[in-house]
């Protein structure tokens, strides 16, 4: 239902450039058939700006307003593939993983995970990126709780997450984040400073957690309390 709407919100040819895009993903190695069926379906051109929608599909970030980007195609493929949710819903008998979305921004990663199924919590700073994105979210029939908050702190009222995702760079990992993951959740993030970060998964043990670095990666700062402070 959600990928037919996807089409229909797209028009007639809906699905040409999803399919270019995904092809160059899959020759980039992304492989999780369920991540690329949702690259494919949610329609990206409706979360950029009106004058960006010519470039929605070009394999780079675009500037959204307030100092923030969509990020690029493959990198939100990227990201989200790490979170292994197909892998978690298989092992807890088909239930809908509850993933925290961290950095609303253009609400388009928050889109991707609903059309996978997940239960999506989004969080983001600014309170007009934060209505714009549910704007367009609810008009493509996602379910998804938007809240306008410090997502450097989490949303801990709504946890625990089988995953958290976020989308701006961390210069350490946040610990509200890990201790809102269930014991086998997953979180992914950029690490590192306001100019050069790595993408990590990060995983609890019973001791901590566990970093595992994914790939290079520049990200707009993650502000707030656990991130990069004040703007």
């Amino acid at each position: 239902m959600r990928r037919l709407l996807s089409q229909l919100a797209r028009g007639e040819n809906a699905g040409t450039d999803g399919d270019w895009a995904t092809a160059q993903l899959e020759r980039r190695g992304i492989a999780d058939p369920d991540v690329l069926a949702a690259m494919r379906a949610v329609p990206r051109e409706r979360f950029v700006l009106p004058e960006m929608v010519g470039s929605a599909y070009e394999d780079g970030a675009l500037p959204i307003g307030y100092g923030q980007t969509i990020s690029q195609p493959y990198v939100v493929a990227s990201m989200t593939q790490a979170l292994a949710l197909p892998a978690w819903s298989a092992g807890h008998g088909g239930e809908a993983p509850k993933v925290l979305d961290v950095g609303t921004g253009s609400g388009y990663q928050a889109a991707v995970l609903a059309e996978m199924g997940a239960q999506v919590v989004t969080i983001e700073r600014e309170a007009k990126l934060a209505e714009r994105a549910r704007a367009v979210l609810d008009d493509l029939g996602y379910d998804v709780t938007t809240i306008v908050g410090d997502g450097s702190a989490g949303a801990p009222e709504h946890a625990p997450y089988a995953a958290i995702v976020v989308g701006a760079a961390a210069p350490g990992v946040p610990v509200p984040l890990v201790e809102q993951l269930l014991p086998d959740g997953r979180l992914v993030l950029p690490l590192g400073t306001r100019s050069e970060q790595v993408i990590t998964l990060v995983q609890r043990t019973d001791d901590g957690f566990t970093r595992e670095p994914i790939e290079p990666a520049v990200f707009v700062p993650l502000l707030g309390e656990h991130g990069f402070g004040s703007p």
